[in-house]
């Protein structure tokens, strides 16, 4: 910036006279302090430095207080302690406090890091993400992504799942060596459930669930020390390059929609990136180069499903996952076993597999199977004819060969025993069996022969006609007669006179 030989001339002065330092300078003729330091320095001249004179603070007393006891205690809260400065006389604002306080805390030293190099197919690292939640329905779930990171190429796998089960747990890692054609040496992960169950110390009990999927793909489980994150940096740098460069604004129908664009995703764009241990190369060529020293694939599969045990309560419906599916009515008040998958619900008791479902990912429904339902109908349909016919044969026996004469012909025999019931309830046992034994001896087994061989003979009897009384079946069953016991029980059990000698006075 060019200026005028005036503006040079005040600058000097007001630097000379006045003692002015460039920021005021600079800000009271409009210009900026670069030019008013070129100015200076075009004359060999040195700005004045500017040294604030510290004012006093209520504080100052307690600067030594607090120095020690932050010291003492690094992690003490900025309120607890302006409690305690104010039990000692400080009489200064709190939000003041803070901000001094702020400024007086140690800071921890800074650490210094190695950079960890692996060896092609040493090494992979593990955990999950959460991507906020999904609506399927009525149900609110979370939508969880399992990453896997191989550390030496920075090949990235990527699955999306509506929980973090175990089960979505083993599937991930699962498809993760399929998708890489083998299975990395050493996995790390951090110390999440699925993988450590209990630690103290170096000593680490581990979820046995991993353990066999670890021998049967031969690798070895390896958690980082506690909240040591950066031990697993690569795999934590590849969940927030998901965030940014393949979640970010994504649009999906559904889970299976999300996962192909995933997939597609870590073949195409993720595979591009270039390689941080080479720029010349690219995440794809150096996994080429890593996949030959991967540990082969066993040559059976893992067996995957989430396998739980229920309890089948009196109605035929196993609850599992927010909903009820159906099993075969013979199974009800049993334990039975569910394997489920992401697209299937199968029930077993035992070996045999008594129902296969969909899988529903909503909550609160009921899937079932029409056959079941069906089933469970046409039993409740012949229990009540065998209660039923119980029912006749002890109040009319003749009612059996009645039945039988029936069958023989074709007739209906539900509809034959339910006339024959209503026509006990009217006219009473005897007069039924009477009836009964009428109509079979002209050989009409039907329930209108019934009916008029029991109207003669009540017009015989000269008795009204009977009114039918129809009670509900809770007010039937207590208005059922009742055998009264014999009274020589009581005797048998000590109840005896009070006064034996006066009665035998009596007597």
């Amino acid at each position: 910036m060019t200026i005028s030989p005036d503006l040079g001339a005040e600058i000097l002065r007001l630097h000379h006279a006045e003692l002015w330092p460039v920021g005021t300078i600079a800000y009271q003729l409009g210009v900026h302090h670069s030019t008013v330091r070129r100015v200076l320095a075009a004359e060999g001249l040195t700005p004045h430095a500017y040294t604030p004179v510290p004012r006093p603070s209520r504080v100052d007393p307690y600067r030594a207080f607090i120095a020690e006891t932050l010291t003492k205690y690094p992690t003490l809260t900025a309120s607890r302690l302006y409690v305690m400065v104010c039990e000692r006389g400080y009489a200064g604002c709190q939000r003041h406090f803070r901000e001094l306080v702020a400024g007086m805390r140690p800071r921890p030293a800074a650490q210094a890091y190695l950079r960890l190099r692996t060896l092609p197919g040493e090494q992979a690292q593990v955990d999950w993400a959460h991507m906020g939640h999904i609506e399927v329905g009525r149900a609110r779930r979370p939508l969880m992504a399992f990453v896997m990171v191989l550390s030496y190429s920075r090949r990235i796998f990527l699955r999306f799942c509506m929980d973090a089960r175990m089960d979505s747990f083993l599937r991930g890692h699962v498809e993760a060596f399929t998708a890489h054609g083998g299975c990395a040496r050493i996995l790390l992960y951090d110390n999440l459930k699925s993988a450590v169950l209990e630690r103290v110390g170096d000593a680490i009990r581990f979820n046995p669930t991993l353990l066999r999927l670890a021998s049967h793909y031969r690798f070895e489980p390896r958690p980082v020390a506690v909240a040591r994150g950066n031990e697993k940096g690569r795999v934590e740098r590849a969940i927030n390059y998901i965030r940014t460069n393949f979640f970010a604004a994504r649009s999906f129908t559904d889970l299976a929609d999300l996962n192909d664009q995933a997939r597609r995703w870590c073949d195409g764009a993720a595979c591009e990136r270039p390689w941080p241990e080479d720029q010349r190369m690219t995440v794809g060529a150096a996994f080429e180069a890593e996949r030959a020293h991967l540990l082969p694939l066993p040559s059976y599969d893992w067996v995957l499903g989430e396998r739980v045990a229920v309890a089948v309560g009196k109605t035929p419906y196993v609850r599992f996952d927010l909903n009820d599916y159906s099993v075969p009515h013979t199974h009800v008040q049993r334990t039975l076993a569910v394997l489920a998958d992401e697209q299937r619900v199968r029930i077993f008791d035992g070996p045999a597999e008594l129902a296969c479902h969909a899988r529903c990912w909503d909550r609160g429904q009921q899937i079932e199977d029409p056959a079941h339902v069906q089933d469970l109908v046409a039993h409740k349909r012949q229990a009540r004819q065998n209660r039923g016919y119980d029912q006749l044969a002890q109040a009319a026996p003749a009612s059996a060969q009645l039945l039988q004469m029936a069958a023989a012909r074709g007739h209906n025999l539900g509809a034959i025993t339910s006339a024959l019931l209503r026509l006990l309830q009217r006219y009473g046992a005897q007069p039924l069996q009477d009836a009964i034994l009428d109509a079979i001896g002209r050989g009409v087994p039907h329930p209108n022969a019934v009916s008029l061989a029991l109207e003669r003979a009540r017009e015989a009897a000269g008795l009204p006609p009977p009114i039918p009384l129809i009670l509900p079946e809770h007010v039937a069953r207590r208005d059922a007669p009742v055998r009264p016991h014999p009274l020589e029980i009581y005797d048998r059990h000590g109840c005896r006179p009070e006064h034996p000698a006066q009665d035998q006075a009596e007597d």
